[in-house]
């Protein structure tokens, strides 16, 4: 059966830019920022989005919201993570290669053009991703089934996947949060609602058929119930997700919005090069294809920084996965370590041809502990901002001292809210 996503987005696909356009002014700018109330005399009035033939274009722009800040948060948060090192001159991206204060300023919208040298930041365009889909889900929710072109059901199942996999961000990226004008939140409290929308997008999935977004869903509940330290519930979760299994966020070049920003800032502006952390990984002697690397012997942007490139994403148009089977697999691994996780860690290293893990002990957790989040490192390179999510959550030591173009670093490790969100909010003292 074709995925409820897979038809509702090739049928308007292109129809993307131009009505997301009109919804994030009318809805997402003073939901999310409580900054602005935009109105544009001409376009589409807010009234007529109740209108359930609008309902698969809604859809369509909170998919395509979402893989715009999905693609954003992982090229911000690969500088934090130092999975990349900043290679650009422009001021704005060495704020965040030396993780200062300043970015407590920091918003960060969807890529408006290829060159633009401070497109930095994800606060704005994930806090978009999460009102849309909530808000879409909530509009398609009140419209009869019958006066839908598809089928309800799958589509509230989507939505509420794509509405936990933001909330999942936040609540793995930021210090605390606040939705929709409410009080401060915990990183706690954030994953609670996605598990919440994953449980949601799990249950319609099953009822619509959909396997691809019920296993998008339960790939995403286990993450979230990893972080929460509920390991058995998160391995049970993982234990679901099929062999082959990977849901992607997909990128074009139709708009600089819609292109992969990775490659683009890697490859094209040459603003970002991999770090030495990454650089010529092996496997007893054999070289890692998890995290493919390619020196170029010249310098990045900034004429100074040896630019190394991430050979991961190496097109504008190429996929970056959201939930897959390597994950979940590691996901149980880092749950039940034993005998299970080195058998899961093997079993990733065999899509690759490479040499197994033989622990000291099969009982020594520690080893075994350290040596999964050595996997995950490798295994989901530049992908959902796991290895910063790593860092955070198990005291991963940030680099301390001065960077590599000699700035001091600043205290940053989890991103805080922006100071705009916190004056604009009458419920954030």
């Amino acid at each position: 059966m074709i995925s409820f996503k897979k038809q509702v987005l090739k049928s308007v696909r292109g129809r993307i830019v131009p009505l997301f356009g009109v919804i994030v002014v009318s809805f997402s700018m003073s939901g999310c920022d409580s900054l602005l109330d935009v109105s544009i005399p001409g376009e589409v009035d807010a009234a007529d989005l109740g209108n359930p033939a609008l309902a698969r274009s809604l859809m369509v722009a909170a998919v395509g919201q979402f893989e715009c800040a999905y693609n954003a948060y992982i090229n911000g948060v690969s500088i934090l993570s130092e999975e990349h090192w900043v290679s650009s001159g422009w001021r704005n991206y060495n704020i965040w290669g030396a993780r200062l204060d300043d970015l407590r300023r920091w918003g960060g919208a969807c890529l408006n053009n290829l060159g633009d040298g401070d497109a930095l930041g994800f606060w704005t365009a994930l806090a978009r991703a999460r009102f849309q889909t909530d808000d879409v889900f909530n509009r398609i929710e009140a419209f009869p089934a019958e006066q839908l072109p598809f089928n309800k059901t799958g589509s509230l199942a989507m939505l509420a996947a794509y509405a936990g996999y933001s909330y999942t961000l936040l609540g793995e990226g930021f210090c605390e949060m606040a939705i929709d004008g409410g009080p401060l939140m915990t990183p706690e409290e954030v994953l609670a609602v996605a598990e919440a929308r994953f449980t949601t997008a799990a249950e319609l999935a099953q009822q619509a058929g959909d396997m691809d977004i019920y296993h998008m869903a339960m790939n995403g509940r286990a993450r979230v119930r990893l972080n929460l330290g509920r390991t058995s519930e998160a391995a049970s979760d993982a234990a679901v997700i099929p062999q082959g299994f990977v849901l992607n966020a997909t990128h074009s070049t139709t708009t600089p919005r819609r292109q992969n920003r990775v490659h683009l800032n890697s490859h094209r502006n040459e603003y970002l090069t991999v770090s030495p952390n990454y650089r010529g990984l092996q496997v007893d002697g054999v070289p890692d294809p998890r995290v493919p690397v390619e020196e170029t012997g010249r310098p990045g942007e900034d004429g100074s920084t040896p630019l190394w490139l991430q050979m991961k994403y190496a097109s504008p148009t190429t996929a970056i996965p959201i939930a897959s089977w390597e994950e979940a697999q590691l996901i149980i691994a880092e749950a039940e370590l034993g005998q299970v996780a080195v058998d899961r860690i093997n079993s990733l290293r065999d899509q690759h041809g490479l040499p197994h893990y033989e622990p000291s002990s099969v009982a020594d957790d520690a080893e075994i502990f350290a040596q999964v989040l050595e996997e995950r490192r490798r295994q989901l390179f530049l992908e959902g901002g796991h290895r910063y999510n790593d860092m955070l959550r198990h005291d991963i030591p940030f680099p301390s001292g001065s960077n590599h173009k000699g700035e001091p670093y600043g205290p940053i490790t989890c991103m805080p809210l922006p100071e705009q969100e916190r004056i604009a909010n009458p419920n954030i003292n």
